[in-house]
């Protein structure tokens, strides 16, 4: 039979298991910290991939493939792109949510998508996300085919008040801040039908191929079409008339102010990404934003910005998806 342990005896033992469990806790907690540490500093030593949200040939494909190609001789690895379209950019980024969050996978972040949240479409959310750098801001126009009707905005717009939903507006998709502006437009009696297209070269074929009657978009996406004398600017929706068309009047000096709504792009890991690969990426893209291509590339494209990383830009993509929010509760 066995000796009865007493209440000392037993009191002992337990602090002796407690203390050897503590320890074993604590070696381990070290080596993974250890290990984490090492895959940080050894980042990275495979390619990373960059998801671009959007098909091929838009404002965001272009960005996405400078921004690989430059950051790859800082990174010292390959950038291979690949093109994850639909739900207005929330498919590519559902991906990266779900990919595993160690740097190896990076996503185009934009604006549009951000307001699609506020929509209520798809269930990605800032928080989901690390955002390493901000990198292209414009505000958007309405454009017109040179060979439409109506060549300027009040023609457009006095038309569109006439003949409700008669004016249909090539757009990136619902939920997006194209959705947002044109009912906003719609709150003011001007009322245009929404025509979404996920492939941006059809978008912007659209107008020019007559079947619709205007496009939703900013210069930089459709700078070709403009110097070819095919698409002309009618109005901008910013508080400032943009430099580059100084003779296209903004939204408020006809009556409507609809402004804040500039697309904006970033590239943006998945939460929880350790801080040292954030950090070596943050350094990875402001290389790439300082060379001489990148600033003829975003002056091409009307989209140079200083650059804004952190918890700036963390708060840049919350604000607007609230502002959106707050537009549409309106």
């Amino acid at each position: 039979m066995q000796t009865p342990v007493n209440n000392y005896q037993w009191e002992e033992e337990m602090k002796s298991i407690t203390g050897k469990a503590t320890l074993c806790a604590t070696a381990i907690m070290g080596t993974m910290a250890l290990a984490g540490a090492a895959v940080a500093q050894d980042y990275p030593n495979r390619p990373v991939e960059l998801i671009v949200t959007f098909g091929p040939g838009g404002g965001a494909d272009l960005m996405g493939r400078t921004m690989a190609q430059l950051m790859e001789e800082p990174l010292g690895v390959p950038i291979p792109v690949s093109n994850v379209g639909g739900a207005s950019g929330n498919a590519g980024l559902t991906q990266l949510r779900t990919n595993p969050a160690d740097g190896y996978s990076m996503g185009t972040l934009i604006s549009l998508t951000v307001a699609s949240w506020a929509s209520g479409l798809g269930d990605n959310k800032p928080e989901d996300f690390r955002v390493i750098s901000v990198v292209q801001s414009s505000p958007s126009f309405l454009f017109v085919p040179t060979s439409g009707e109506h060549q300027t905005a009040e023609a457009l717009f006095e038309f569109a008040k006439a003949n409700p939903g008669a004016i249909t507006v090539a757009t990136s998709g619902y939920g997006t801040q194209d959705d947002v502006t044109l009912k906003l437009l719609a709150n003011a009696g001007i009322q245009m039908e929404n025509v979404p297209f996920q492939a941006p070269a059809e978008r912007y074929a659209s107008p020019i191929g007559g079947h619709t009657a205007a496009i939703y978009e900013e210069p930089g996406d459709v700078g070709q079409f403009i110097a070819a004398g095919q698409l002309a600017p009618v109005v901008v929706f910013s508080k400032e008339r943009h430099p580059a068309f100084p003779d296209v009047p903004t939204s408020a000096e006809l009556g409507i102010d609809i402004s804040g709504l500039d697309n904006y792009r970033s590239i943006a890991v998945a939460a929880g990404t350790p801080d040292d690969v954030v950090a070596k990426l943050e350094a990875a893209v402001a290389t790439a934003t300082a060379s001489d291509e990148w600033q003829a590339f975003c002056a091409k494209t009307y989209t140079c910005i200083t650059p804004v990383t952190g918890d700036a830009a963390q708060a840049m993509v919350s604000d607007f998806r609230d502002l959106i929010a707050a537009q549409l509760a309106n």
